[in-house]
């Protein structure tokens, strides 16, 4: 490893930590989130949702596998920066096809080492998410107060409208692997890969479609289904996207949606959304299916949540003509929204990833749960 670079770390309400560089060297302003998979850092750094979040490590000893060039989930890091323990001095594993500091060094990630990681999750589990910076090198060199200025210019994750500037600019096709049975759209707000390849398993065309995708432009495509991706940002700012998402629900064309993509249904019926004090990011949240009644063990990363009624049937706010709406999934930690499943129409939706990259594989069966669906309401394709 290089030579130790002091570096701090500064939190909105004035605390400080200090460790040493980790990654590239200068400052990085953000939302300060924690994570608590014991595994799948590389899938957590290339994950399109944590788009100008700094990533808190829970867990202690990060980079000991390396890095390689399977495990990415988009095609770049995404985070605004990195916070871990104890960063490994090497890597030890068959897959490893590099080291993890000097991909962040290369692609810029400012981060920070040597922190007491427990203390920092536990403040902001008492105190809620908050903004954040990292500065090392000379950028450390200013005084606190200074650094806690440019933390507090810095914009907050409520209100910001990111999908767009996360997702493709041009659609691609993720041909199904062996005879084609169903054409998807599948609307990247942040989409990671593994989830169109969890569809194509299935005999599927995912066309992978922009954020900015138009009603017309999906009609055109003739597709048994819709599906919208996780992404990052406020989901009160995707009106155009929950635009899109109503006409889809009054063609009767159905719809799955994952993460962001399960608030932006909610918005679509009539809910609203709020945000959560710390969020969900992990791969190890309890999840009742109320459908099956059995608990899954979830991957999960988003900071904002539905707000609908946990018991009993709804009409759709939005539109009667959307029907009867029921909360189908629940978080066991703290109650809030995990699923919505439409009564009338074709479509559901679930706030975790059953992508499962990385985490459990329970939740799979949900991609099934689509095609049975479209099964129900479309023709195959030829």
């Amino acid at each position: 490893m290089r030579p130790s670079t002091p570096a701090v770390l500064v939190l909105e309400d004035g605390r400080v930590f200090r460790g040493s560089a980790y990654g590239a060297i200068g400052e990085t302003l953000g939302e300060a989130v924690f994570v608590t998979a014991m595994s799948g850092y590389q899938e957590t750094l290339t994950d399109p949702s944590y788009h100008r979040q700094i990533v808190i490590q829970t867990a202690p000893h990060i980079g000991n596998t390396g890095v390689n060039t399977d495990d990415d989930e988009s095609v770049r890091f995404w985070v605004a920066g990195y916070v871990v323990r104890d960063a490994s001095r090497i890597s030890s594993n068959w897959r490893s096809q590099g080291d993890l500091e000097t991909r962040l060094t290369d692609s810029g990630i400012v981060g920070i080492s040597g922190v007491d990681t427990r203390a920092l999750t536990l403040h902001l589990r008492d105190k809620g998410a908050m903004r954040m910076g990292i500065f090392s090198g000379p950028a450390a060199d200013a005084g606190e107060a200074e650094l806690l200025d440019k933390v507090l210019a810095s914009p907050r994750m409520a209100g910001a409208r990111l999908a767009e500037e996360v997702s493709i600019t041009e659609p691609t096709l993720v041909p199904a692997q062996g005879e084609a049975r169903f054409r998807v759209a599948a609307v990247d707000l942040g989409i990671k890969s593994m989830t169109p390849q969890r569809l194509s398993e299935r005999g599927i065309d995912v066309h992978v479609l922009p954020a900015t995708t138009t009603f017309e432009q999906i009609s055109q495509l003739g597709v048994d289904g819709v599906f919208f991706s996780n992404g990052p940002g406020d989901p009160a700012t995707a009106d155009a996207q929950v635009d899109l998402l109503r006409q889809v629900l009054a063609a009767r064309i159905p719809f799955f949606g994952i993460c962001f993509g399960n608030q932006l249904l909610g918005r679509a019926l009539g809910f609203g959304t709020y945000k959560l004090p710390f969020g969900h990011r992990g791969i190890n949240v309890p999840v009742l299916d109320r459908t099956t009644d059995k608990v899954e063990i979830t991957s999960q990363n988003h900071g904002f949540a539905v707000d609908a009624p946990l018991e009993g049937e709804t009409v759709a706010p939005h539109d009667a003509d959307f029907g009867r709406v029921t909360v189908s999934h629940v978080c066991l930690n703290d109650d809030v929204v995990e699923g919505l499943q439409c009564l009338d129409i074709p479509a559901f939706s679930v706030q975790f990833h059953p992508e499962a990259a990385a985490g459990p594989h329970d939740s799979s069966y949900l991609f099934d749960r689509f095609i049975d669906l479209m099964s129900a309401t479309s023709s195959p394709q030829a």
